[in-house]
């Protein structure tokens, strides 16, 4: 694997590389994702994202479950401790919110922050990686990775500061603790048959370390532009925050 990450402070911590896999491993965990219709997604459908997801072990093919495996091995781990500088990581081994991702025409995810603390362990969610998978992307199509900056006083996105384009076989690891607003919000224009893939995994650290501030059992979300005024997605978001 590649390594040789690049480092970016702004608008908080985050790191890119490409070529991250090994060619082939790249090309069988392409060819490894359910097909987009498969009964066995779990879909995200609401005004506010767009998305399919899965995160159980044993419904992943032979690559994917032993990149994961590999992804929460101590020689990873230790990896992720020498690039960032944090050394009481943990990795999700139940891929809470991780897995695989696959967004069709119309997918999106609106620009948010992610929950803090892990529902099950208790322990801080502190970074987020992210490979994407899909071939021949067109970055016209959209999917852009997103990243924020923070408005103090509203507690809200303030201006898009960093766009990451989705190719094929590049990684990109960040701190999900420095109020880090990010998203897709734009949904995809893909022509039918193309899919956004990626595939995320997600590592923690002890509540009270490493910069850890606000605490937050579930996402919080923000509107897009067109949908500031909108009652419905409005109520939806503070649903979901609690």
């Amino acid at each position: 694997m590649n390594f040789d990450f690049e480092k970016y402070n702004f608008p908080f911590d985050h790191y890119t590389v490409e070529n991250f896999l090994p060619e082939d491993v790249a090309h069988s965990i392409t060819n490894e994702f359910m097909d987009y219709e498969s009964v066995n997604w779990f879909v995200y459908k609401n005004q506010i994202e767009n998305k399919k997801a899965l995160q159980t072990w044993g419904k992943f093919s032979m690559e994917t479950y032993k990149l994961f495996q590999y992804f929460c091995s101590p020689q990873f781990v230790k990896v992720i401790k020498d690039i960032t500088g944090i050394h009481n990581l943990y990795p999700d081994y139940g891929l809470h919110g991780g897995g695989w991702h696959m967004h069709g025409t119309g997918g999106n995810l609106n620009v948010h922050k992610d929950y803090s603390v892990h529902p099950k362990l208790g322990l801080q969610r502190k970074l987020n990686l992210i490979v994407y998978l899909s071939k021949d992307w067109n970055p016209e199509w959209g999917g852009a990775l997103e990243f924020w900056s923070h408005n103090e006083e509203t507690n809200k996105p303030l201006r898009l500061e960093r766009s990451i384009d989705c190719l094929y076989n590049r990684a990109v690891l960040f701190d999900t603790t420095q109020n880090s607003w990010h998203g897709l919000p734009t949904p995809l224009t893909c022509p039918k048959g193309q899919y956004r893939k990626s595939i995320a995994m997600y590592y923690m650290t002890d509540l009270g370390c490493n910069g850890v501030g606000e605490k937050r059992d579930r996402a919080l979300f923000a509107p897009r532009e067109e949908q500031k005024n909108d009652v419905d997605v409005l109520n939806l978001i503070e649903k979901r925050s609690k």
